[in-house]
């Protein structure tokens, strides 16, 4: 049985309520990330067999995303905005210092799990620069060092930083 197979209960329905199956990807590869927390090259080929579709459709959609995830993620995630709004109002120097507060770069993980930075295009929240999403949920913005330090020991401590 592959993946797609054991949640198929719930992908049918979905597919059932568009025109074309095509349209029913971002719910199906949500779907499987829900359920095992990444979505690997096989799942993608399972989707693209299941919709009937080019495997390339599927890698497209998982690459254009952010939210979607092709390997393990950390339990916290940053994804920090890169867009000009955030860059002016001192997103660069608000990246390097979530850098170097977790001791690793923008697109990698700590080696606990525990966090992983990565950056993101406009997240929609200009008013708010700079900013990022926390756990693909929480936006978090005006950032200051100090934010960023208060959020990250809350973190690690274990208690809702929000």
């Amino acid at each position: 049985m592959n993946n797609l197979e054991k949640i198929k209960f719930k992908t049918d329905p979905i597919v059932a309520r568009y025109e074309t199956k095509r349209a029913s990807i971002l719910e199906i590869l949500r779907l499987l990330q829900e359920e095992y927390g990444h979505i690997t090259t096989e799942m993608e080929r399972e989707v693209a067999e299941y919709l009937g579709i080019a495997a390339i459709d599927v890698r497209e959609v998982m690459t254009f995303y952010s939210l979607f995830y092709d390997k393990p993620k950390a339990r916290t995630r940053f994804h920090v905005c890169r867009t000009l709004s955030c860059y002016l109002r001192g997103g660069r120097e608000i990246l390097k210092h979530i850098e170097n507060k977790l001791g690793v770069k923008a697109g990698g993980m700590t080696e606990d799990k525990a966090f992983s930075i990565n950056t993101v295009e406009c997240l929609g929240a200009c008013e708010f620069a700079p900013m990022m999403q926390v756990n693909d949920v929480k936006y978090v913005g005006p950032l200051t060092k100090e934010k960023i330090d208060e959020v990250i020991t809350k973190l690690q401590k274990g208690s809702d930083p929000f």
